[in-house]
């Protein structure tokens, strides 16, 4: 099946149908641009003329590659045959099997219908179709000329030459497709849950405040942290489709939604729609303060472990010992020691180890040293100075098993491997997904790699026998790379 030169009709002008018709006309295509608001076509296609020229205006594009691709897209006032059709309409399941029905009393037999939905089960979208085979997910994502991730979606009656068809042509279009099974969230919405699952939860333990979670995030790579993510979304929409995916996996206790959230959108704090979420708008979140550390001394300093982070405090300290073998990651500053998070809190691996010294845990290093999240096991501040003097902004947070950005990588890499598992997708399409989808600074098992599955399994162990519950159960395909 090839659909290199087949002529499209794009269901839906708003904002995700006009990119997508901007995408197949610029990539050659003839497209019919049709929605059942009067107009509304008419005024999709004004508005990109708008954008494009603006982009010409820029030297971006040349004016005769604007006139050519508005002579390719047509609106029209009905549905039309076409041999692809791509539907971005309302996320409702009754009103797309009703819009199906209605291209199938159209279409040849050849046709195909792809669907832009981001959470409706493509398996029950084609329920009641002559032809089920036909119907593929072809997930875009927002601004849809700029994005590059497509997911490509099969349901159970998909036809495997249609998906591929539908990832060759999305190829074409300069988009990178990542095949994916028709299961709730798809890829990208399904691993994403636990960056705002966990910053919800350390909110609701009264862990650390919003402004601490994002910076130390941010600080890791990510481009924004969980609680301004979750602003610029909207709380009711981030909530709604949390409970979507909670019903979908018939309330797996993992993806249990946030009273914390809830909270906020019975509230009406919205997000920056309303003026007010985590934070209040136009300020947006606040500076997060550093304290100041004067430089440390001691009379012998050992950087034990193995790993990045050992690494990384070696680099930084030449003149301390290496002790390898250590059956944990960290400074040892006479006698207190500053150690990486393993899941434990300070408080019980000073208990365990019967240490009379001050225990400090920092949290997962991932980016340039910036903000870094710490917990202390007594009311001392010595030893965070080595911190300081490491390069890092430390921040100190309420002493809880495996801090911020530990947890959070932890528990997104935990959701990917259950998706591998489960024949959602491959490893290489999660890691793709995640960093062209949700601009992750790393895929989850690039993360799982570099981090070291065996240490991320322990954590997940210690997060679990500290919470007792379902959250944070270690996917058994994560086990097996430890085995």
């Amino acid at each position: 099946m090839n659909l290199d030169n087949a002529r499209l009709l794009v269901v839906g002008a708003g904002l995700m149908g006009a990119g997508i018709a901007q995408v197949a006309a610029q990539a050659g295509h003839d497209v019919l641009l049709f929605d059942t608001r009067d107009g509304a076509a008419d005024a999709a296609k004004a508005k990109l003329a708008q954008t494009l020229d603006g982009l010409a205006a820029k030297g971006k594009l040349t004016a005769e590659a604007v006139a050519a691709t508005l002579a390719r897209i047509t609106p029209v006032a009905s549905l039309q045959p076409a041999e692809l059709v791509i539907e971005a309409i309302v996320e409702n399941l009754d009103v797309k099997r009703a819009l199906f029905a209605e291209l199938e009393a159209l279409l040849a037999d050849d046709a195909v219908i792809a669907t832009n939905t981001s959470s409706i089960s493509v398996t029950a979208l084609a329920r009641g179709m002559k032809r089920p085979e036909r119907l593929v997910g072809m997930h875009f994502f927002n601004p849809v000329p700029l994005m590059k991730l497509v997911e490509v979606v099969s349901g159970l009656g998909t036809d495997s030459h249609v998906a591929q068809a539908i990832a060759t042509l999305a190829a074409r279009w300069g988009k990178t497709p990542v095949h994916t099974r028709s299961t709730p969230g798809f890829i990208v919405n399904r691993i994403a849950r636990p960056y705002y699952a966990e910053a919800l939860m350390l909110l609701q333990e009264r862990a650390a405040t919003p402004e601490v979670i994002d910076a130390v995030l941010r600080a890791a790579g990510f481009r924004m942290g969980p609680c301004e993510l979750m602003d610029l979304i909207g709380h009711d929409t981030n909530f709604a489709v949390t409970n979507s995916v909670f019903a979908a996996n018939f309330f797996d206790r993992r993806f249990t939604p946030s009273l914390v959230q809830q909270e906020l959108v019975d509230a009406g704090y919205l997000g920056r729609k309303t003026g007010r979420g985590f934070y209040r708008y136009p300020e947006g979140a606040p500076a997060v303060p550093v304290a100041g550390f004067d430089t440390p001394t001691a009379q012998r300093l050992v950087v034990h472990g193995q790993g990045f982070v050992a690494d990384r405090f070696a680099a930084v300290f030449p003149q301390a010992e290496r002790q390898t073998l250590s059956d944990w990651v960290g400074l040892e500053a006479d006698r207190a020691q500053i150690r990486l998070t393993d899941g434990r809190t300070a408080r019980e691996i000073a208990a365990e180890r019967d240490l009379q010294a001050p225990v400090v845990v920092f949290d997962l290093p991932l980016g340039e040293p910036a903000h870094l999240a710490y917990a202390k096991s007594g009311n001392f501040n010595a030893p965070v100075a080595w911190l300081a003097a490491a390069g890092f902004q430390p921040v100190e947070m309420v002493d809880v098993p495996g801090l911020i950005v530990a947890r959070t990588i932890a528990m997104l890499v935990n959701e990917a491997n259950d998706a591998v598992q489960q024949g959602v997708c491959s490893e290489e399409g999660a890691d793709a997904a995640m960093k062209l989808g949700v601009n992750y600074p790393a895929g989850p098992f690039e993360w799982q790699g570099r981090w070291g599955a065996a240490a991320i399994v322990a954590l997940l162990n210690r997060l679990d026998a500290y919470h007792r519950g379902e959250r944070y159960r270690v996917s058994p395909y994560l086990r097996l790379t430890t085995s």
